[in-house]
């Protein structure tokens, strides 16, 4: 396997030194923008497999010239989500499997944005399932954290633990804190203002997929260890247009902790128009609103240090369990930052989201997980992917997951 990561911030790097510690692939190359950070990634983990390389993530012809050059035959997109279909289309051209963390991006609906959908999140990818599968070719579509491992665990609820599911209610909360700073966000503040104000989408099998307001149906759920309660709101997330793809759940749902100062910070960038992606311009020159939030915020792969606690990520499933029995089941996965910091230098919430995708790409190099098309986590068997992920090194990745009955 000749895997091509694109992006070199906080999750592309936290991969990176994840898939050195194992054998399934015989090269790796790491490509941003700007070509010093891959450089230097090179040559802080020092492993012969590497290599560094230049690339405009928003350039599909480049992305596919890259993807010949190197004999790629796995690209995984660990950039922000305004760059998936160009990667996607340079996948497909440049003839290699595509793998995200995030989908192509939603559009609200023009005249009743909480209601109905417009444009939903991964529209634009599942469009080309057809194309992609007659090729012969795998997009293996949102596959991090969450959505990814979420997905997994959804999958696995079906297949062993539930004969019915009437609801799958992903469910993220953290106790995070970091030093020196009055509001940080431990992850992309681009992908979050983007996930939070727009409008939150719900799966009902009689409804289908329909929307609500930002910030609805906020509820307290107790996380596990040590996390404690955390008010959580629906959100726009990608599991709710996966999940029903490949479940029989009858609703889906996905509730993040946000806390009500990060909520107040996010309804006030809206109220003045700092979450806008149209440039602006200012003084002779084209910038963004939303660029220049996340420039003036400090980069939350360089927080590990200063930050302390734990993440959840998790599905609440409840329904019918295999004895015919009522069940209200969570599955989950905590990553203590103390920890991660320790292992890989890298702060949890991006560590999290990464080891995900480079579990899969080892599922595919050994052929234990297969296909074509256009396919989300829920498409392959979740037992290898969990028991890989749980096991101790060598065998496998260390990283134990759990679950909890509520």
């Amino acid at each position: 396997m000749r895997i091509l990561i694109i992006g070199t911030g906080g999750v592309g790097s936290a991969a990176v030194r994840i898939a050195v510690r194992r054998s399934f692939f015989d090269t790796l190359v790491i490509a941003d923008y700007d070509p010093a950070r891959p450089e230097a990634l090179v040559a802080d983990v020092g492993d012969d497999r590497l290599l560094a390389a230049q690339v405009d993530a928003s350039n599909a012809d480049a992305v596919a010239d890259l993807i010949r050059a190197h004999d790629i035959t796995h690209v995984l997109n660990a950039v922000d989500p305004r760059f998936v279909m160009p990667i996607f289309t340079g996948c497909f051209d440049g003839g290699a499997a595509y793998l995200d963390m995030a989908m192509s991006l939603s559009r609200p609906h023009p005249e009743k944005p909480h209601e109905l959908p417009g444009v939903k999140l991964g529209d634009e990818q599942f469009a080309q399932a057809e194309r992609w599968a007659d090729a012969g070719r795998l997009a293996l579509v949102g596959i991090g954290v969450e959505p990814g491992l979420s997905d997994v665990f959804a999958r696995y609820a079906e297949d062993e633990l539930f004969s019915e599911i009437d609801e799958l209610g992903v469910r993220d909360g953290a106790n995070l804190t970091v030093d020196g700073y009055d509001f940080a966000p431990s992850f992309s503040i681009w992908t979050t203002i983007e996930e939070c104000l727009n409008p939150p989408v719900i799966f009902e099998k009689d409804r289908g997929w329909y929307t609500t307001p930002p910030f609805s149906e906020p509820e307290v759920f107790d996380f596990p260890e040590g996390i404690g309660p955390v008010e959580c709101v629906n959100v726009e997330h990608e599991e709710v247009l996966l999940m029903p793809r490949w479940t029989r759940a009858r609703r889906v749902t996905f509730k993040y902790g946000l806390g009500d100062e990060f909520i107040n910070v996010l309804k006030v960038l809206h109220t003045l128009g700092l979450d806008k992606t149209e440039p602006l311009t200012v003084k002779g020159v084209q910038v963004a609103p939303r660029d220049v939030v996340a420039a003036g915020l400090p980069d939350p792969a360089t927080l590990g240090d200063r930050m302390h606690g734990k993440t959840c990520a998790g599905v609440w499933v409840r329904g019918t369990g295999t004895d015919g029995q009522p069940r209200s089941t969570y599955l989950y996965h905590v990553v203590d930052n103390e920890e991660s910091m320790a292992e890989y230098g890298s702060q949890a919430v991006v560590w999290q989201t990464a080891i995900n995708p480079v579990i899969a790409l080892e599922l595919l190099a050994t052929g234990v997980w297969s296909g074509a098309g256009v396919l989300g986590p829920e498409a392959f068997d979740a037992r290898p992917f969990l028991d890989l992920l749980a096991a101790d090194a060598p065998r496998g990745y260390g990283s134990p997951w759990g679950m909890q009955e509520k």
